[in-house]
């Protein structure tokens, strides 16, 4: 596709400046010059639809941790630190559980409009820089919550390399960023596509069939795999489309296409509530909210993209 990043997380021409990465005190001069995004667990600071970027010595910033340098954005060095360690004072929201949370945490050192928000609810609002920053630092942040010790050995390890690292002080093993390789598929039979809901998504919501890439698999071999066991529908060849970094919590999601075979469905309970073809017509309708059944991805998904492209036959 042509237009292929312009999915929302789509490349922006960051200035990642990895060889600052290992400069100790370059990066702390950077940090010193630069700009910090603050994300508590998970949810990065917004004021309306712009990120909020502080000083490195902000009192927001009292209880986080380590500092991940994002890049260069403008000649501004761009950091984000974790502060999941801060709890909001009674009587704040608390977080939503469910598929989406919509409550906003607002931290005491900051008394205008700022708080921390579900990533998912703006990410349209972004420009595409604001976007892959955020989709870094979520990420990568995430990553660090999540392996803070050694796979190794056990021990506690340590942030490192502007946060490009976890190094482990007992065995010296060094650990890095993981990204997991999703396929997500466009499965197409003439005028018509096939889709899928998970029990735990909205009422009504329905998205393209996807699934990670196991070891030792081909993107080709997963798509057919993925789309046979989920749907029991058999597929052909199969191309690529497009690719989104989705960090919930750190996913490549791969974008392809592939025609089915046949139109049977035999749906696992265990990874799918229903699936079903839509013709172009039906998808229009759903796009516009006037389906009775199905309601489209969120917009900002891959899955959206793909599909809207689809329908405006841009896909190639």
């Amino acid at each position: 596709m042509k237009i292929a990043e312009t999915v929302t997380f789509g490349g922006s021409g960051l200035d990642r400046h990895a060889g600052l990465r290992r400069d100790a005190a370059g990066l702390a001069e950077a940090l010193v010059q630069g700009r910090v995004l603050p994300v508590w667990r998970g949810k990065p600071m917004m004021d309306g639809a712009r990120l909020v970027w502080v000083p490195a010595g902000h009192p927001v910033l009292a209880l986080a941790g380590p500092p991940v340098f994002l890049g260069v954005d403008d000649g501004v060095p761009r950091f984000a630190a974790d502060l999941s360690d801060w709890s909001p004072e009674a009587g704040a929201d608390a977080p939503d559980a469910g598929f989406f949370d919509a409550s906003v945490q607002r931290h005491p050192a900051l008394g205008g409009g700022e708080g921390f928000v579900e990533l998912r609810g703006v990410m349209t609002d972004l420009t595409p820089r604001e976007a892959e920053l955020v989709a870094t630092a979520k990420a990568v942040l995430q990553w660090h919550r999540s392996h803070g010790f050694c796979s190794a050995c056990g021990a506690k390890s340590n942030s490192a390399v502007g946060g490009w690292q976890r190094s482990c002080p007992a065995c010296g093993t060094q650990h890095f960023p993981r990204t997991d390789p999703v396929v997500i598929m466009l499965v197409t039979q003439g005028n018509s596509v096939l889709l899928g809901r998970s029990p735990a998504w909205p009422e009504g919501m329905f998205s393209l069939l996807a699934g990670f890439v196991e070891p030792g698999e081909t993107l080709e071999a997963a798509v057919r795999r993925e789309v046979l066991e989920e749907t029991g529908v058999p597929c052909g060849a199969v191309t690529y489309l497009a690719s989104q970094p989705w960090p919930f919590p750190a996913s490549l999601m791969i974008g392809a296409r592939t025609e089915a075979l046949g139109r049977e469905i035999r749906i696992d309970p265990e990874e799918l509530e229903q699936a079903l073809w839509l013709t172009r017509e039906e998808l229009v309708a759903a796009f516009a909210g006037l389906h009775p059944v199905v309601r489209p991805a969120r917009n900002g998904s891959i899955a959206h993209f793909i599909l809207s492209n689809w329908l405006a036959d841009r896909l190639d």
